[in-house]
């Protein structure tokens, strides 16, 4: 971490210090590298991601048909066939003008610091402490939680695939107990991060065996379950109008809160940006990247849902089941071991995109933790010697999560808890930069090689405004009334919690020494 004045610290600089930017064309690393040197940080990490293998990467965060696999419940309950397709679409034309925004903003500032730096840079001398260090607290929660309901969601759908399987006298052959999910839990979470830390060097290639991996699993999926069909095929008239509600919420309000399914899927949008400083352009790269694969994502969503919604069982057996798509291959191919063989791609996506979410949470904190705002920071910050990873960083991520599965065993919704405090973290965290920069009257932006225009307001105002929507509505219980306790939704006293932890270091720490990213 660069020296600061005692002016920066007490705020009395000059603004436009900080907002002077020399756009450097980046053709390598090594160009790269001078405009991260120019924005007061030392080149720690290996520079080996490619345009293709970022977008890749990009893909991997997101792994769509695995996401929207595993959380197939919200929609279901809340509104049926056209939660899970109508709702999909929206969703993601939303997070178009998301990604489109943080594009614009980071071919300007492409650092690991990601929205936690852009929020800095961007805000106005008076407040921009503070900016970043709430930008970077919901950044690095929405990291961490998000990359723990992803394992979590792997060992739930584990368990919903192994019960494809029945015995003799028709009851599941694994009893998904609390300690036997939050067992394969640590088991998911421990093979993540073993595989980040020792084959660094090695993921991009496994990126690139995702892409076709998924592609491979997706078509055999659902050219077998259309084409088997066993108990029928729905109408189109049903897959894309059939609407219904067994919330207990107003039909409205009912259709909103099942866009979890959605905004999870989409969630990790802006964390790629946590590798920017392991890409050899990414001031052109990583905004191309978000973008396109948000459109990708949006076709491979619907190659996964469609298919799935013809063949669908009756949903009011299906919602009593917290992952239905294995009950819903079951039913349409009709044999055990097909169901299950068919399930694997999912299943090994699944992992890949917790390796994906391991990596770039890892280089979150790494990141937050140069600038002094995690306790124990010096720790943190550090970049192993032979492993060329943020090991420290990532160890203290894995911690956490293991940390907030406890809660499993108190609570059997506590998926809904980590998926929707990390989408509720993350969603805000990406607009804080956006938001500052329309206050400013996007004047940064224009200096970026990514900028566009009139259309880039749009983006904005589309962005701020979904945010404004997510914060309320995903803190909401799925269903209501909440009779059993067990089954409330407990995003937001995990997110108040986080809040709590970071104002206290703010106040304890933060008010006096941060004095945020160097300039």
């Amino acid at each position: 971490m660069g020296a600061k004045s005692a002016s920066f610290v007490s705020g009395e600089h000059d603004v436009h210090d900080v907002h002077d930017v020399h756009v450097v064309s980046e053709t390598d690393g090594a160009s790269a590298d001078q405009v991260l040197t120019s924005l007061g940080y030392k080149p720690e990490l290996v520079r080996s991601r490619s345009t293709f293998q970022v977008a890749f990467m990009s893909f991997v965060l997101a792994s769509v048909p695995y996401g929207l696999a595993t959380t197939m419940y919200f929609p279901l309950v809340c509104g049926g066939p056209v939660d899970i397709i109508w709702g999909w679409v929206g969703v993601s034309l939303i997070i178009i003008c998301v990604a489109a925004s943080l594009g614009e903003i980071t071919s300007v500032y492409p650092t690991a610091g990601g929205v936690y730096f852009q929020s800095f840079m961007l805000a106005p001398a008076s407040y921009r402490r503070l900016a970043a260090w709430i930008t970077g607290w919901l950044y690095a929660v929405g990291n961490i939680t998000i990359t723990l309901s992803v394992n979590f969601a792997t060992a739930l759908f584990l368990v919903g695939c192994v019960n494809i399987f029945q015995t003799a006298d028709g009851q599941d052959v694994l009893e998904g107990s609390a300690y036997q999910v939050f067992l394969i839990f640590l088991g998911i979470t421990f093979l993540c991060n073993l595989v980040c830390s020792l084959c660094n060097k090695w993921l991009p290639i496994l990126d690139t065996f995702a892409i076709f991996w998924t592609f491979v699993g997706v078509i055999a999926l659902l050219i077998t379950v259309l084409v088997i069909a066993k108990n029928g095929r729905h109408s189109g008239n049903y897959v894309f109008t059939h609407f219904e509600v067994n919330s207990g919420w107003t039909p409205g309000w009912s259709f909103f809160v099942g866009l979890l399914h959605a905004a999870y899927a989409t969630s990790s949008t802006g964390m790629i940006i946590s590798m920017c400083e392991e890409v050899r352009a990414p001031a052109t790269q990583v905004p191309k990247a978000m973008v396109l694969t948000i459109i990708f994502n949006l076709a491979a969503g619907l190659l996964t849902m469609i298919p799935l919604v013809f063949v669908l069982p009756d949903i009011q057996e299906l919602i009593l089941l917290a992952q239905p798509v294995p009950a819903i291959v079951k039913s349409a191919v009709g044999h055990e071991g097909g169901s299950f063989a068919l399930l694997i791609p999912v299943l090994v996506l699944g992992v890949i995109c917790g390796i994906g979410c391991t990596t770039a949470t890892s280089r979150c904190i790494y990141a937050f933790s140069r600038d002094g705002a995690i306790p124990g920071s010096h720790l943190w910050k550090t970049v192993h010697p032979k492993l060329d990873v943020p090991f420290n960083a990532m160890m203290l991520s894995m911690v956490i999560q293991i940390a907030l599965g406890l809660i499993y065993f108190g609570s059997s919704a506590a998926f809904n808890a980590f998926s929707g405090v990390g989408v509720i973290a993350l969603t805000a965290a990406y607009s804080a930069p956006i938001f500052v920069s329309m206050i400013e009257g996007r004047k940064t932006v224009a200096t970026g090689s990514f900028y566009l225009g009139k259309l880039g307001w749009f983006c904005n105002i589309v962005a701020v405004a979904w945010t404004a929507l997510v914060i309320p509505l995903f803190s909401m219980p799925t269903t209501v009334p909440v009779i059993d306790p067990g089954l409330a939704n407990y995003a937001p006293v995990v997110f108040v919690g986080f809040t709590v932890i970071s104002l206290a270091w703010y106040l304890a720490w933060g008010r006096k020494n941060y004095v945020g990213p160097p300039t």
